[in-house]
């Protein structure tokens, strides 16, 4: 079978590592989609590639980036690509239409666009029986999350979130040895960013989504994928603000989220646990990591700390003017000793293989839509709880109120 051609919707920093007319400042300097595509292109595993962004006058830019800084850095890699719109027009928010109908049934896309697009994209592509792997979270609304689920089955197509927290080799070991530790009890989870991320976000940031959707995502996630057996029933959400609109984002731009999530046992409704997952994006500007992120789990014969932000790797640099802890573990972009790249087992290239893999076993009929969920792939069946927290959040905070999370006997999920 031919390799897997593939569509990159959205041009910003986790696609191309160009952001506002340059290198992004972030630890993505030279992106995460592209770059992983262009190397497993290189490896026979994806055919053609082709970008879509709603402004087409930002490619030539975005061509001398790539070929400056991932072409010239690494042996044979072609950075090639079919970009959407033209190179001369100045904005077209439909563009992503032509670029999808430009596909063939069975072809897929990516999605990293603002939280608020995702659906759209997403159910354009689903209808056409295009495969879809979308960065979390998957949408905004439980509503959107459920009907993509029942278009996917009716157009017998595979759809994954992007969670590559999953893929972490400690949070995927934790996962593991969670389940021999009894029931669960405790989680605690923290997650942020330096403040200057608000100015790659500022077009979305506290309009159209927030930092619990952006960051709590990886960790509620993680919490759901490591208690299958429990399901949240209830959501009460505390934010903090200030600091994002000192930084010009709008009035009522939260700091800090906080979601306090009540789960309970599915087999044992006297059984319950409690889960706090806090995210922020106004950490100190040179908080010398760019992701903080740890965990704790605590069950009933035993707990998990998990602490990913310095990872006992940290580097003294003048042009820094601080001591920096770097993240190879995700997307390690050092060459190897013949020039190529070097970063297949970085948990950030594997998310996105492990979809390239999964949608050819199918297409090939090695393995099942059913079956992929069962190997507890992030799919959108397995990820239903995650957007009823992440809204539920977003609804306790906006009606300073808990949110009831409920489960009807058809499967059907609802926010009260």
């Amino acid at each position: 079978m031919a390799p897997l051609n593939v569509l990159m919707v959205g041009t910003g920093e986790y696609t191309t590592g160009f952001v506002g007319g340059g290198m992004s400042g972030s630890d993505k300097k030279v992106g995460v989609v592209g770059l992983t595509l262009f190397d497993l292109r290189r490896r026979g595993k994806v055919g053609k590639l082709s970008m879509v962004g709603t402004s087409g006058k930002k490619y030539p830019a975005i061509r001398e980036h790539l070929q400056k800084n991932i072409a010239a850095v690494y042996n044979n890699l072609d950075v090639s690509f079919d970009s959407f719109p033209s190179d001369t027009t100045a904005r077209d928010t439909d563009s992503y239409k032509t670029a999808i109908d430009a596909l063939s049934p069975g072809d897929a896309i990516t999605i990293f666009t603002p939280d608020t697009t995702h659906y759209p994209i997403a159910l354009y592509a689903i209808e056409r029986g295009i495969h879809v792997l979308i960065t979390k979270p998957a949408v905004k609304l439980l509503s959107e999350h459920q009907q993509l689920l029942r278009e996917a089955r009716k157009h017998n197509v595979f759809v994954f979130v992007e969670h590559h927290k999953r893929f972490d080799p400690a949070y995927a070991d934790a996962r593991a040895r969670a389940k021999t530790l009894g029931n669960f009890n405790y989680f605690y989870s923290y997650m942020s960013q330096p403040k200057f991320q608000l100015d790659t976000f500022k077009a979305w940031a506290g309009k159209e989504s927030d930092i619990s959707y952006y960051l709590n995502s990886h960790h509620v996630d993680v919490c759901e994928s490591m208690v299958p057996d429990y399901k949240p029933v209830k959501v009460t959400a505390s934010g903090s603000k200030g600091t994002a609109e000192n930084l010009g984002c709008v009035p009522g731009t939260e700091d800090t989220i906080s979601l306090l999530v009540e789960w309970v046992k599915r087999d044992e409704p006297g059984r319950r646990a409690t889960g706090v997952y806090t995210a922020s994006w106004t950490a100190p500007q040179k908080a010398g990591v760019h992701s903080n992120q740890y965990f704790h789990y605590l069950a009933s014969n035993g707990e998990i700390r998990v602490d990913q932000a310095k990872r006992g790797y940290d580097v003294a640099d003048d042009s820094q003017g601080q001591l920096m802890w770097y993240n190879p573990f995700y997307m390690k972009y050092a060459p190897d000793e013949e020039g190529y790249f070097n970063g297949q087992t970085g948990y950030g290239y594997i998310s996105f293989e492990k979809f390239v893999d999964a949608v050819t076993a199918f297409k090939e009929g090695r393995v099942t839509l059913d079956e992929l969920d069962r190997r507890g792939l992030p799919t959108l069946k397995n990820t239903i709880a995650t957007t009823a927290i992440l809204e539920a959040g977003r609804r306790s905070l906006d009606e300073e109120r808990g949110v009831e999370i409920l489960v009807g006997e058809d499967g059907v999920w609802d926010l009260r």
